[in-house]
């Protein structure tokens, strides 16, 4: 089963990511989450809390990553578990995969949620 909390900041959306992607049903709860974003620039994954990914995980994340292409969508991973990255690296699927830093991330968010400004 996993959990997902979806943040929208302006363009951007940061879904979160909690429990195990290693069944059908937690791989399509996943794909709706991320095509309900589809009028976001960039979506960004936090895999953080994310304790084991399967091949159908993994391929869903594939399919993501090509839907977010088709539709002009940046698709970043941030803050893959051991887990997640093992599984990622046995697939080989590491290079197809844009994961973020922590700093990375930061820029990101605060592109997208610019400072107010100060009324003269």
């Amino acid at each position: 089963m996993t959990n997902l909390h979806i943040d929208r900041l302006g363009g951007l959306a940061v879904i979160e990511c909690e429990g195990r992607i290693v069944r059908s049903d937690s791989a399509f709860e996943l794909r709706d989450a991320v095509q309900s974003q589809d009028d976001a620039r960039t979506i960004l994954l936090d895999l953080s809390g994310v304790t084991a990914l399967d091949g159908g995980g993994l391929g869903m994340m594939m399919f993501l990553q090509r839907w977010a292409y088709d539709h002009d969508i940046r698709l970043k991973l941030f803050n893959p578990t051991k887990a997640v990255w093992e599984r990622l690296a046995v697939a080989n699927s590491i290079p197809a995969m844009e994961v973020v830093s922590a700093d990375e991330m930061k820029a990101i968010v605060a592109g997208a949620h610019p400072p107010d400004r100060m009324a003269a």
